[in-house]
């Protein structure tokens, strides 16, 4: 198994049908050890018997707001696992209110907690845990198209997203050294309790379905697998990288077309019309 005598942490899992818990799951299927963190207390009673079910018992409290958790969590991490090999970052954050409307609108209070919840706790937590990792480690975040290009109802994470795939580059860098790669996943729109708050989900997902090359929208299992390999010691010599895995719709010019009595009519309408 790739992942077999790995030991890792993931950090933000939501429920089973989050993104982290994919690839949790893609991990402990090749035999990873895997520990936990929860946000508070209502996300503890469903991190805790996700843990479980991953056969661990490491479950830590980590608000990346608290200066306090982040300060215990590598004590807490070495003495349970001494080392660990790999850590996922999947934490982001933005008022709802920030997620609509004229971007030029955003407050400084949301863009100042979006950016240090989105971005500033990857570079925290990467000083803070890199003291108790394995060398030749791997650290990975999730990003999403609305980081480089603009996205309807992204608002301020797409400008955060943006900061967050420098802050790979630039942690790479600093980490190179060491043996320890840094890397994101930029995955297409999935169905989880961080994007319910942005609004048109639903029509978003039958857009990126109609649009991508592989005319479909991906799954957790699907980003796990290729989140996996990024952690894995398959590949050791990728780092810095924003790793797409959205059935090829980042690299569409223009949205498809249907030709209905000779007329050119584009999807979105047609999906729009049927909403």
């Amino acid at each position: 198994m790739v992942m077999k005598g790995k030991k890792g942490l993931i950090i933000g899992v939501a429920n089973n049908k989050s993104i982290a818990y994919g690839i949790a799951k893609a991990c402990k299927e090749q035999g990873a050890e895997l520990a936990f963190t929860f946000l508070n207390e209502q996300l503890e009673k469903r991190v805790r018997p996700i843990a479980e079910e991953f056969g661990s018992s490491f479950v830590y409290e980590l608000d990346v707001q608290n200066p306090a958790h982040i300060e215990a969590l590598p004590g807490m991490i070495e003495k349970d696992f001494g080392k660990i090999d790999f850590f996922v970052h999947a934490v982001a954050f933005a008022p709802r209110e920030a997620l609509d409307g004229a971007f030029m609108n955003t407050t400084k209070e949301a863009f100042e907690i979006a950016m240090n919840v989105s971005v500033f706790s990857l570079i925290e937590l990467t000083k803070a845990l890199v003291p108790v990792m394995s060398e030749n480690g791997s650290i990975l975040t999730l990003s999403y198209l609305g980081g480089v290009k603009y996205i309807p109802h992204y608002n301020v994470m797409g400008v955060a997203k943006a900061a967050l795939e420098m802050s790979v580059r630039y942690l790479a860098v600093d980490l190179g050294a060491q043996g320890i790669r840094v890397n994101a996943i930029s995955a297409g729109p999935i169905k989880t309790l961080a994007a319910s708050g942005i609004g048109d989900f639903r029509f978003i997902l039958k857009w990126n379905e109609a649009n991508s090359p592989l005319r479909k929208n991906v799954t957790i299992e699907e980003v796990g697998n290729s989140a996996m390999y990024l952690l894995s010691d398959l590949s050791s010599g990728v780092s810095g990288e924003v790793h797409y895995v959205d059935a090829g719709y980042n690299i569409m010019g223009m949205c498809a077309v249907d030709e209905e009595d000779g007329k050119a009519t584009m999807v979105w309408d047609k999906y729009s019309s049927q909403n």
